[in-house]
């Protein structure tokens, strides 16, 4: 079994409002043949609890405003470090980004098809890693911090 049209609808949706909102490491996984509640997973990270609400608030309006959909479920709000959106048909983790590094959520999917993103989506991966890099040099007061 594969995920079908609507859940890459969604998904596809989905990664695009996380890439304008300036997510980073945005990726899709199809996990219908190995799970039944769900068809798909996005993951998505930003390096700040704001930014990581911000991203889910643009994800949950797009769907709603281009699809006509909700979730069904919305946990994590409280400190909005891992917020989880359930629409039932896919599942969206946006985590900050020590949070994606920690719990790994790639580790347990990877065996798993990853689906197809918009192009603004794809070009989000490595962003964290450039980040995290960026902001090191900026803390050590090293050259090429402030680039």
């Amino acid at each position: 079994m594969t995920a079908t049209d609507r859940s890459i609808e969604l998904i596809t949706a989905a990664a695009q409002a996380a890439a304008d909102k300036l997510a980073h490491d945005v990726i899709a996984y199809d996990v219908s043949d190995v799970l039944s509640i769900t068809d798909a997973f996005l993951l998505a990270s930003a390096p700040n609890d704001r930014q990581v609400k911000s991203i889910v608030d643009e994800i949950e309006e797009r769907l709603q405003k281009e699809l006509g959909v909700k979730p069904v479920r919305r946990e994590g709000d409280r400190e909005s470090r891992w917020i989880l959106l359930d629409y039932v048909d896919i599942v969206v983790h946006v985590q900050h980004s020590e949070e994606r590094v920690f719990y790994a959520l790639e580790r347990l999917w990877k065996d798993c098809p990853e689906i197809e993103l918009p192009a603004d989506a794809k070009a989000t991966r490595g962003k964290a890693a450039a980040h995290a890099a960026l902001q090191a040099a900026e803390d050590s007061g090293e050259p090429g911090g402030d680039w």
